[in-house]
């Protein structure tokens, strides 16, 4: 017989996402020839230029490796890319197998022969009639409509084998039932992981799964008992670069800085060196603006009457510039700035809106 010619490469693969399938892609100018012999081998075509042979018993690169001998007898090229070759060249035993007196190539022989059982029922040439659970294995019963014959199917995936024969459905049904009629049911059994996967892989490509990016931290707001400590002053001045309506001011002692907000209604108040226990930071909404002798006063007041609107700020655990947040308290009145302190020379200084200013 002839051997067929073919100008066709063959370069084969493992497979992008499935663990043990290999993929095979066709160029050339007559790649007709080589796609053949390759459905011939066990690949499967998922587009034009593409095959993939994925199997329930994880022997891809082994029978790809067979294929690819005999091609190469046929003179058709074919190339074996390196991950492709060190999976054919590793060799792995199967975990706990029931059979451990077998060899590595008798343990091929049979997940070859459920392979062969897997396509016949996939491809329709063997009708499943019922399965059952036979003490955790699984077992069915089916016939092959081309030849009539019925089969006893014990097992799944790679270890799936004919354990009796029948002449008619009726004959295999009968026995079925007399053997497994409390866990029988119609029809094949549900479809395995493993049989899923290896449909996944025959259906598309697909692209590697990207590693997922690092979550972006955000700002956590937290109660006040649970924030951190945090630096109270950069919080304030970051608070306050943010918003361009509040302007900061200090009183005569350095232990305290106010912010006030342009409308004269809300006043924060920052102690720095407030003890653990006590209030370092205190927010006050008025409900009218201070007023002097000469008008709406541009300064703080030394002396508002604030309404019960109140709250205390907490420094949140945050790392990005987030301004405080103001967390309810006990409504309580604001205490009034402490008295202004005594100048050199003895004498008080006015607490009018020239006495202090802002920093």
């Amino acid at each position: 017989m002839p051997t067929p010619t073919t100008e066709a490469h063959i370069r084969l693969d493992t497979h992008p996402t499935h663990p043990s399938a290999v993929t095979a892609t066709v160029t050339g100018p007559r790649p007709h020839v080589a796609r053949a012999l390759l459905t011939a081998y066990g690949f499967e075509a998922i587009n034009e230029h593409t095959l993939v042979m994925a199997r329930i018993d994880h022997e891809e690169p082994y029978w790809a490796d067979k294929a690819v001998q005999a091609m190469r007898a046929d003179q058709i090229t074919t190339e074996i890319s390196p991950r492709l070759r060190e999976a054919i060249d590793e060799e792995w035993p199967w975990v706990n197998y029931p059979m451990p007196w077998c060899s590595r190539e008798e343990v091929r022989e049979v997940s070859n022969e459920a392979q062969k059982i897997h396509d016949d029922i996939r491809r329709g040439r063997l009708v499943i009639h019922a399965h059952a659970d036979d003490n955790g294995t699984v077992v069915a019963v089916g016939t092959y409509p081309d030849s009539g014959k019925s089969v006893y199917l014990h097992g799944e995936n790679h270890l799936r084998q004919v354990a009796d024969t029948f002449d008619s459905p009726a004959q295999a049904l009968a026995a079925f039932e007399n053997l497994h009629g409390k866990t029988m049911c119609p029809g094949p059994a549900p479809v395995t992981d493993t049989e899923r996967a290896a449909a996944a892989a025959r259906s598309t490509l697909g692209t590697p799964a990207s590693e997922p990016e690092p979550p972006v931290p955000g700002p956590e707001i937290v109660s006040a008992y649970a924030a951190d400590a945090g630096d109270h002053d950069a919080i304030l001045d970051q608070f306050l670069a943010a918003h361009a309506d509040w302007e900061k001011w200090r009183t005569w002692s350095d232990d305290t800085t106010h912010a006030i907000h342009e409308s004269q209604t809300l006043r924060i108040e920052r102690v720095h060196e407030a003890h653990p226990r006590d209030t370092a930071w205190t927010v006050a909404a008025y409900e009218s603006p201070s007023r002097t002798e000469g008008g709406t006063s541009p300064r703080p007041p030394p002396r508002l009457n604030p309404c019960s609107r109140h709250c205390c700020i907490t420094s949140p655990r945050v790392t990005g510039g987030a301004p405080p947040s103001a967390v309810p308290s006990t409504r309580r009145p604001l205490p009034p700035p402490p008295s202004p302190l005594p100048t050199p020379d003895g004498s008080t200084p006015s607490t009018d809106a020239g006495s202090a200013g802002p920093t």
